[in-house]
């Protein structure tokens, strides 16, 4: 007999404001009737993300239609009530309810019973557990929970400056709500800690703790089993009662966690992402009295450092330059399982190997779950929301950010012991960061390093995200060193607004690649004209109106100047609103490709790159991949471009060619092709250089030298070979003779957040490229909603076309279908060449491709 049952309470709720609302918990705790007429919800869920549901406000993240949601509704607190169904079986099991997050306080009531007051749930980041035993019953149970909102101070959800704060300071029940039944002992805190043999990578060994809980009042003696596939190992306990101990499995003990040739978890592009299922049973003779179900990944992290000033790291033993973005959740906490695994996926698409988390974010297991799944690295941790005052709404320490009193220090070590529990079986997450753009006060940082001796020594920890050249006070006016822990080894100094692509391969004082860069972009990339459609009102989007501004970043970044002043002078002025979307997009991919190939050029001095921002939590124009509707800017294949891992780079700095290769083998008999074009589509240089390339290498095969009738706008393309003279790599170029100037003694104020030019390059020319008709051949190929689409383009003409960008959109009514998974897209052909693209998508009716260009007819 098993008598351990989850059970996930996610529907069945109701919401309601307390002003609305006469009765007490203890009342509203014993009739389900008293909230019958309330508004519907889920859970997870938040107070306005609900509003929102049930269309009391609709559509807020069109205009600014969010200023008009009035924020004291939110000042009070409100009732989210619930009712489940048990059987008596169940309800003469012994119970725990677990609260995962409830933002930010709450008081809670089961079946007229207090059960948890607002000091045991206090905080957003706090995990809680409730014994409810004796206040479960057979039929119908009512929960009653008072959900008391975030204040200036609290340490709750934040956006720094990424978006406009939500109206309801993301007050509610964020995440899940279980109820688990169980015969009186409880499984609790499953670890899996792995050890690689890293010489040969063909053993591993396994250690497994689990905290054991006797919550009768009786003894009970049982055996703990566990299963891994087909090992099993065992071990007997007994327990006093209403105690606990914490058992643990090791090799040396159960030859059965010594692996043999173990499936071991990789990062993307490096192997493959194995994955194993622990399952924990305690046993009362042949009774079940509780069980878990864990997945862990056989993988070793470590860091080290280059220089002695620099850290990188490590996955089996091998080096990983970590290339990635930073992830944001939806602004009202309202993203969706399938939205989650779009996300996932373009990452992988990407050629990305991390995504970066400034905060815990997640409403459940499933971003997690989901790295796990895919090989994508996860940086977690605090959000630089807490370190600053206009952030906080209350003064904070200059070095140490808002966290710095006592109880504060308390309050918060222990949030992050909860997180590394919730989150520590993840083999996704290869570093903890305890603090962004600060460091932690030495009593705090002490309470984090003995929660990773306790509960994880398996990863590193960084101090701060920044540190490395933090004596420039590009970001806030202290030093970024630890007292304990001195620097991190990775730097965050900027840029985060417009930037050249020659600053990526030249900078060596700031944001350029070397060492690790953990937070770093060019600046605005501005959504694709169907987005643009669907965030600004149409009187708005040309001449462009004020809500283009509102859908900006804050304080700095609340406008798009500097975005449109390059594209002017770089592309010259747009005439129309078609236009800006022509020539945003030739920018978003011209600034984001280098950025990831310097690094990618510079591997010996690099250690990683992390690309403000990979996502967005509402329509936005600054910090994006791809967009709000998960519709990709230019800057998505760019970076699927550049992180290519084998595939040849121009480099701006010193106007050379270089071959990469990623791979952890050798790469041999390739053949790089080189060729230069002029604007009118004349070739002026065609070179061939043979080549071998070392595992994990960069290296020059090439420099490109003054050539004669060399316009001021030029095409420089770039064909990589095999030994079948098949093409495995091609990167196209657009470039000037007018070289960007940077001006590093620009006066940016105390926030250095770029280096602007003082002279811009000069692409003009492509406004005169002709007008051309390409042929193309499509097929969509159906197994239900999945499609695939297979794309053939030729280029009959004697001219480039320039910046193909290939939609898909509905038949029926011509909106885009997304997400959308391109082999490549923005592409160019060059005269006579012919190019094979695919791309995968979900979708119930009949597609059409619709195919735009630069200079497409």
């Amino acid at each position: 007999m098993n008598k351990s049952f989850s059970m996930t309470l996610s529907d069945n709720w109701k919401i309601q404001s307390s002003k609305e609302v006469t009765d007490q918990g203890e009342i509203l705790s014993t009739d389900a009737s008293l909230s019958t007429n309330w508004i519907p919800a889920k859970v997870p869920s938040t107070v306005l993300g609900t509003l929102v549901n049930n269309n009391t406000y609709s559509n807020p993240y069109f205009g600014e239609n969010l200023k008009e949601i009035p924020t004291h509704l939110f000042k009070v607190p409100w009732w989210y009530t619930n009712s489940f169904e048990l059987s008596e079986e169940q309800a003469n099991n012994y119970a725990s309810l677990n609260f995962d997050g409830i933002n930010y306080k709450a008081n809670v009531w089961l079946n007229g019973e207090l059960i948890a007051n607002s000091s045991d749930i206090d905080g957003a980041f706090r995990i809680t557990s409730f014994d409810v035993s004796k206040q479960i019953k057979e039929g119908t149970n009512v929960l009653a929970i008072e959900v008391i909102p975030p204040k200036p101070g609290d340490f709750s959800i934040g956006f720094v400056d990424w978006n406009p704060s939500p109206p309801d300071g993301n007050m509610g029940i964020f995440r899940p709500v279980t109820l688990h039944l169980h015969g009186g002992v409880c499984l609790e805190k499953p670890f899996v800690m792995t050890q690689v043999d890293l010489d040969s990578l063909q053993a591993a060994d396994v250690s497994i703790s689990v905290e054991v809980k006797n919550y009768s009042d009786k003894t009970i003696s049982g055996e703990i089993v566990g299963n891994i596939g087909s090992k099993s190992f065992g071990k007997k306990v007994t327990l006093a009662p209403n105690t606990k101990q914490e058992v643990s499995f090791l090799s040396s003990e159960f030859p059965a966690l010594h692996f043999k040739e173990p499936k071991l978890w990789w990062p993307v592009q490096l192997g493959n992402p194995d994955l194993y299922d622990l399952e924990l049973k305690f046993m009362e003779s042949q009774e079940v009295l509780d069980e878990t179900h864990t997945r862990f990944g056989i993988r070793e992290i470590e860091d080290y450092w280059l220089n002695d000033i620099h850290r990188g790291y490590k996955v089996n033993g091998q080096k990983v330059l970590i290339k990635g973005a930073g992830w944001t959740d939806d602004m009202l906490l309202m993203d969706t399982d399938e939205s989650i695994e779009a996300q996932v996926k373009y990452v992988k698409q990407m050629n990305l190997n991390c995504i970066r988390l400034e905060g815990f974010w997640g409403k459940d297991h499933k971003l997690y779950d989901l790295c796990d799944e895919y090989g994508i690295l996860l940086m977690v941790g605090w959000s630089c929301h807490w370190e600053h005052e206009i952030h906080m709404g209350v003064p904070v320490n200059e070095r140490f950010g808002g966290v710095y009193k006592p109880e504060d220090i308390a309050h918060v070590a222990q949030a992050w012991e909860d997180q590394l529990i919730w989150l520590r079986n993840h083999p996704s997450i290869f570093v903890w960061t305890v603090a962004s753009d600060k460091v932690p006060i030495t009593e705090l940082e002490q309470k984090y390093i003995d929660t990773f001796a306790k509960y994880d020594p398996t990863r590193p920890y960084l101090n701060s995200t920044g540190g490395v050249g933090s004596d420039q006070h590009v970001i806030g006016s202290e030093d970024v060193i630890s007292e304990i822990s001195g620097s991190s080894g990775v730097k965050m100094l900027g840029p985060y607004a417009y930037t050249a692509p020659v600053y990526w391969f030249t900078d060596t004082q700031f944001g350029g690649a070397y060492g690790f860069n953990t937070e770093t972009g060019p600046g605005a990339q501005v959504p694709q004209l169907e987005s643009l459609k669907k965030m600004i009102p149409e009187e708005q989007l040309w001449p462009m109106g004020k809500s283009w501004d509102y859908h900006c970043g804050r304080y700095e970044f609340s406008d798009l100047s500097r975005f449109t002043t390059a594209i002017e002078e770089r592309y010259g002025a747009p005439d129309s609103l078609e236009e800006f979307d022509k020539k945003a997009q030739a920018m978003n991919y011209e600034l984001m490709r280098p950025m990831f190939e310097a690094f990618q050029v510079e591997k010996k001095k690099a250690t990683g790159i992390v690309q403000w921002m990979l996502n967005a939590a509402w329509p936005k124009m600054y910090w994006q991949l791809y967009d709000y509707y998960l519709n990709p800017t230019a800057a998505l294949y760019a970076t699927q471009k550049a992180c290519a891992p084998l595939n040849l780079i121009y480099n701006y700095g010193d106007n050379k060619i270089y071959a990469v290769n990623d791979h952890l083998y050798p790469v041999k008999d390739l053949m790089a092709r080189i060729r230069v074009y002029s604007i009118e589509s004349e070739i002026l240089l065609d070179e061939q250089v043979t080549l071998n390339l070392e595992p994990d290498s960069s290296k020059s095969i090439y420099g490109l030298t003054e050539l004669d009738g060399l316009t001021t706008t030029y095409f420089v393309d770039l064909r990589l070979y095999n030994t079948e003279q098949e093409e495995i790599g091609n990167n196209f170029y657009w470039l000037s003779t007018k070289e960007e100037v940077l001006d590093y003694d620009a006066d940016l104020g105390p926030f250095a957040f770029h280096t602007p030019s003082k002279e811009y390059a000069d692409f003009t020319q492509l406004n005169t490229l002709p007008i051309i008709e390409l042929e193309e051949e499509h097929s969509f190929d159906r197994d239900g909603s999945n499609q695939q689409l297979e794309v053939v383009l030729k280029n009959n003409t004697e001219h480039i076309a320039f910046l193909i960008n290939l939609k898909v959109v509905k038949k029926k009514n011509g909106e885009l279908i997304l997400p959308i998974f391109w082999d490549d897209n923005f592409l160019s052909l060059l005269p006579g060449e012919q190019r094979k693209l695919t791309a995968t998508f979900e979708y119930d009716g009949e597609a059409q491709l619709n195919i735009e260009g630069w200079n497409l007819g």
